[in-house]
Order: C-alpha cells, then sequence, then structure tokens
C-alpha cells in the first residue's frame, strides 16, 4: 500500500512540474491546445476504434487478452501521433520539414507491434504448456 501512495505522490509532483514547465513557456496556450487536442483525439477516435475492435472480436467468437489490447491501445495512439504527417497533402516546401517516409516508417511500426505481440503470445503459450507437461 506505502508503494502506491508513493507512485501517486510521484505522480503528483511530476504533474505540478509539467505545468510549471507549460506557465514558463512563451505561448502556454499553444502547448495547452495541443494536450487538449491529443485528449479529443485519444476519447473521439482511440478509444472508440479500440472498444469497435474488441466488440467486433467478441462478435466472432475471439476474447483479446492482455497483450492484444495493449498492442491495441499501442498502436492507436502511435497512429493519433503520427496523423498529422501521415495526413499531409502532397509534398512539403521545406522538404527539411518532415524528411522522413512516414507512412513507411508507420507501417514498418504497426508491423513491429504485431511482429512483438504474436512473439510474447506465442512464447507465454509455450511456457504454459511446457509448465504442465511436468
Amino acid at each position: 500500500m506505502r508503494s502506491r501512495y508513493a507512485l501517486g505522490a510521484l505522480g503528483l509532483a511530476m504533474t505540478a512540474w509539467g505545468g510549471l514547465l507549460l506557465v514558463r513557456q512563451p505561448e502556454p496556450w499553444r502547448i495547452a491546445l495541443w494536450l487538449a487536442g491529443a485528449v479529443v483525439v485519444h476519447d473521439g477516435f482511440v478509444a472508440p476504434l479500440v472498444m469497435a475492435i474488441a466488440a467486433l472480436t467478441a462478435a466472432v467468437g475471439l476474447r483479446p487478452r492482455g497483450a492484444a489490447r495493449t498492442a491495441l491501445i499501442v498502436a492507436g495512439s502511435l497512429t493519433a501521433i503520427a496523423l498529422p504527417p501521415l495526413l499531409r497533402p502532397g509534398g512539403v516546401a521545406n522538404t527539411t520539414v518532415l524528411p522522413l517516409d512516414y507512412p513507411r516508417n508507420w507501417l514498418l511500426t504497426m508491423a513491429a507491434i504485431v511482429a512483438l505481440t504474436v512473439l510474447y503470445t506465442g512464447t507465454r503459450a509455450a511456457l504454459r504448456r511446457a509448465g504442465r507437461g511436468h
């Protein structure tokens, strides 16, 4: 129970520090607006999408467990962060502003999330089977 209070106190301290850093910025309203937008994207896009996928998988008889849920949340969060460069119209006038191949990198990241989730889930299943054999 003490560790829970310690983590809570650490979280409050970090929140206060972040608030202090925010108000020290030249235009804190821009950062606050971006953070509010992140909340709107999460609550209006990521969370409903994850719930819809969970409902669809339940409808076909699948029950995603912790690793699959975690993968969906991570993939959704990364997608929300990557949306601006992914949806940018055409090329940019200054190629140093967005110099990377963002769609390719997003796909590679999604593939890595899937691969790591499958590897983790498969390893856990194999270890469970090996434990039952003894």
